[in-house]
């Protein structure tokens, strides 16, 4: 598989190493300097981009890479304002966008694990939800879109909750959400029911880039070749190849 990377910062160099790991080719690499390239002929070549770049430049890329015709795998958030736009081309003009708001496979599991504990905690209002994030210092987006997943995933599960905030309101309407940027953290997750006599606390702490990495070279892998808008949901599938992708955690 011919992989083009777009965005070449920490992230872009761990995809880069699991890439080649895996016996794929990288093509191309565009970052902030060199942005011509996507006009070029190597990188209309490459069977797939996987793009961890800004929320600012996000976007454009992705307009960029469609205009190559290249599938993009996008890991970027703090863009997502414009996702209707971008299902609509996948639509309307047979383009391909896989994304996910978090590409390790362990995050996806946590999320299945939010939403199973959320149905459960509704039926018992004594217990108040909140939620924390925290990552390095130079995320620029907060909250994480993989803490907005998670929100919006256990507001559709429990009635007594709204809406996220990024403030306490003292509405318990709303659903709290804690970011914090401290040192080089490459990501921990945290939702906590808390009541008057205890507490239920589950979290996801990632040790390093790698499980990130891991899960977007797998779903450019899926990605490759297929067409319409895709994400996690497709990619862990049991059909799909879930048992396979996690089997890749132990490798």
């Amino acid at each position: 598989m011919k992989v083009a990377l777009i965005g070449y910062g920490k992230m872009g160099k761990a995809i880069e190493k699991t890439v080649l790991d895996r016996g794929h080719q990288v093509v191309s690499i565009i970052d902030v300097d060199n942005r011509d390239d996507f006009q070029s002929e190597t990188f209309r070549q490459a069977d797939v981009a996987i793009e961890f770049s800004a929320p600012a430049a996000a976007f454009d890329n992705y307009m960029a890479c469609f205009a190559a015709n290249v599938p993009v795998v996008a890991g970027t958030t703090g863009w997502l304002e414009r996702m209707g736009e971008v299902k609509a081309i996948c639509e309307k003009e047979g383009k391909t966008f896989f994304y996910a708001s978090n590409y390790s496979i362990g995050v996806n599991l946590f999320f299945a694990v939010n939403r199973y504990l959320a149905r459960l905690m509704n039926d018992f209002p004594a217990y108040d939800a909140h939620l924390s994030e925290t990552h390095h210092i130079h995320k620029l987006d907060a909250p994480s879109g993989t803490a907005i997943t998670l929100a919006e995933d256990l507001i559709a599960q429990i009635d007594r909750k709204t809406q996220w905030t990024l403030r306490e309101t003292g509405d318990p309407a709303d659903l709290v959400i804690r970011a914090i940027r401290e040192d080089e953290v490459p990501g921990t997750h945290e939702i906590v029911y808390d009541s008057e006599v205890d507490y239920i606390r589950i979290e996801h702490h990632a040790k390093s880039r790698a499980g990130f990495a891991l899960g977007a070279t797998l779903a450019a892998e899926f990605t490759a070749g297929k067409k319409g808008f895709l994400g996690m949901n497709d990619l862990l599938h049991p059909e799909n190849g879930i048992s396979s992708a996690v089997e890749q955690l132990n490798k």
